[in-house]
């Protein structure tokens, strides 16, 4: 009676609902879309590591997707580095990116004076 129960059972994998496997193009272009939603530049550097490509297949990537129109680049003001972003978002980032470092800056003073007073 338990061996026919069980047999009976589906197995959990049948319940998953599949998606169609995107290229590695694809992902990528998801990935520097979902970043700029979020308020933030992908940099370059980070897409290699992630997907696990060479740097050289990561640039022609990039460069498909720039061609396109789909993204816009800018360059990091102290490393040099590109960065990547949705084609308009590139100031309302660079605006994000400057009151979080505000930010960082403001809660690093403070952390000082507390301890410096105690």
């Amino acid at each position: 009676m338990l061996k026919k129960i069980l047999s009976e059972r589906r197995s959990y994998r049948k319940f998953k609902k599949r998606e169609p496997t995107l290229t590695i193009e694809q992902k990528i272009e998801k990935f520097i879309l979902r970043n700029s939603k979020s308020g933030y530049f992908t940099k370059i550097s980070t897409i290699p590591y992630k997907f696990e490509i060479s740097e050289s297949k990561s640039w022609d990537i990039v460069g498909e997707l720039l061609s396109n129109g789909l993204l816009e680049s800018s360059h990091d003001t102290i490393t040099g580095e590109m960065k990547l972003c949705e084609t308009g978002k590139m100031y309302s980032i660079m605006d994000l990116e400057r009151k979080r470092k505000r930010e960082k800056h403001k809660s690093f003073k403070k952390k000082g004076k507390d301890k410096s007073n105690g």
